[in-house]
């Protein structure tokens, strides 16, 4: 077995696939720089990104993939699982060595942890869509920062640009360091020189909110205490659907 060393990008992961045929390595343990151990038995390889080879591979991969599972492979890499990166690994060396078809056979270890991995994924950005509360600062723009369990922050640009195609927005993420900026033509990357602390009450400090913001916020709030039904609260029904992580966005929550 040989040990292969990565920088823990996408296009690198790719590279170690496109060295491992090159190297005609039968077996390869892939690990990032982050987390690897050097060891006086076992000197590993080096992966090098380079985009070209990691263009030839997913090409190869799209031949055999349809978009549907190009998405899954996608999602599943950003759930930053510490075995997703090995599973991905050979889940591209089997879908490359097999005929078209093989996405279909979950029995495969891989395929069905590829699988199961981008499915989390996807319910994550899903709730992300749905509990992200923006706050309009002082400059008219619309902020929200998230911690979500996976880095979706690169899967929801097409949703918030179609429904608030109007507005300037910020989704920060702030356990990976690094937002999405919609300044009404295109979203863009962004990373903010200082970003906000998490606030129980609000995102961002109040001398840079708009001055009706906290009155907004009030009005949802008495608007959404006024609709709850106290005899009909089914409070074990309401965290299946709303867990309590996602609270800390909801204005509706706080106070």
């Amino acid at each position: 077995m040989e040990l292969y060393i990565f920088d823990g990008s996408l296009e690198g992961l790719l590279t170690a696939v496109f060295e491992s045929y090159h190297r005609k390595s039968p077996v390869v343990k892939l690990v990032t720089e982050a987390s690897y151990i050097p060891d006086v038995f076992q000197s590993g390889f080096q992966i090098l990104s380079d985009r070209e080879k990691g263009k030839r591979v997913w090409r190869g991969l799209c031949k055999k993939m349809g978009k549907e599972w190009q998405l899954r492979f996608y999602k599943a890499f950003l759930s930053e699982q510490p075995d997703v990166f090995q599973h991905l690994f050979n889940f591209s060396r089997y879908i490359i060595d097999q005929p078209a078809g093989a996405t279909e056979n979950f029995a495969h270890r891989d395929v069905l942890a590829i699988s199961q991995t981008a499915q989390k994924v996807h319910r994550e950005k899903h709730r992300m869509e749905a509990f992200v509360r923006f706050q309009k600062t002082g400059d008219g723009i619309y902020y929200a920062h998230i911690e979500p369990d996976f880095d979706v922050l690169p899967l929801l640009p097409e949703h918030f640009q179609n429904r608030y195609a109007d507005q300037r927005w910020i989704i920060y993420d702030l356990k990976r360091k690094y937002g999405l900026y919609y300044d009404l033509e295109k979203t863009e990357e962004i990373e903010l020189a200082e970003a906000p602390q998490m606030s129980i009450v609000n995102a961002l400090p109040s001398d840079v909110l708009d001055p009706k913001e906290q009155l907004y916020t009030l009005l949802w709030q008495d608007y959404f205490t006024s609709t709850n039904i106290q005899a009909r609260k089914n409070t074990r029904l309401h965290v299946r659907h709303v867990p309590r992580r996602y609270w800390k966005y909801l204005s509706e929550k706080q106070g």
